[in-house]
């Protein structure tokens, strides 16, 4: 019922999911991360305990293929599981149960891994993973996304989406960026709007929050207004509006 991509940034080593469902808040339980660490996507008849336990684990340097191996043996239900990970050294570890309903796969390359289940066709996660490949001059969160939409332009999930999400973490033990559009009629496009709003103000506010080795991170707004003003006069002077629902975006 749901497909996902994770990735490590060549460039700059973030990792991140991104997944799309006719399932209920599939940002919920799907996507776990560990700053510097590793991505983890669990889905299909979903165990979280799965996608805990693979990111601790991995985020103690086990090798993914140990980890889902264990998995798999300890879960009466591995049969109905789907998972797929990727780690600080680019090992990609991946599994699809027997018994996911069809279509139901995985494909990799270095530095991402593809996978899904109740697909319309194998072509969703092969077009999604070409989509990622051919577009690595773009941030990785705006790659994710239009890996994501070609995946759903082959077919996506073959009873529609409902949800979908977006995580990237740049190191830290808290998200960089984490959407999600958890109930709607096109929730990847939904994520390209939460995207947008997030660039007209709280990407300037993430850029100064604490970090493992700036304990106080920036404690001063100054530089935080100039950059939300900046933004906002280059958007208006291009003609775009504010995407935003909110009513007051006075900084």
């Amino acid at each position: 019922m749901t497909y996902s991509i994770v990735a490590k940034d060549p460039e700059t080593g973030d990792f991140a999911v991104a997944v799309a469902s006719r399932f209920f808040a599939v940002g919920m339980l799907v996507p776990h991360l560990r700053g510097g660490a590793c991505a983890v996507a669990t889905q299909a008849f979903i165990s979280p305990l799965w996608g805990i336990e693979a990111a601790d684990r991995l985020a103690l340097g086990e090798d993914p293929g140990v980890v889902i191996a264990d998995l798999v043996a300890r879960d009466g239900g591995q049969a109905i599981r789907q998972i797929h990970m990727i780690d600080a050294e680019g090992r990609i570890g991946q599994h699809t149960g027997a018994d996911c309903v069809d279509w139901s796969g995985h494909v990799s390359s270095p530095g991402v891994s593809v996978a899904g289940n109740m697909l319309a066709a194998g072509a969703v996660i092969q077009a999604t993973l070409a989509a990622y490949q051919a577009h690595m001059h773009l941030p990785l969160a705006e790659r994710l996304m239009t890996a994501m939409e070609a995946g759903a332009a082959a077919g996506g999930d073959k009873r529609g989406t409902q949800s979908a999400a977006l995580v990237i973490n740049k190191g830290e033990a808290y998200p960089w960026l984490d959407l999600r559009a958890d109930d709607h009629p096109d929730p990847l496009a939904e994520l390209r709007r939460l995207y947008d709003v997030a660039h007209e103000r709280f990407v300037y506010v993430a850029a100064a929050m604490p970090t493992r080795d700036n304990f106080s991170g920036v404690t001063e707004r100054g530089g935080i207004d100039t950059a939300i003003r900046a933004a906002d006069t280059a958007r208006k002077a291009a003609g775009v509006s504010s995407r935003s629902f909110a009513t007051d975006l006075e900084v």
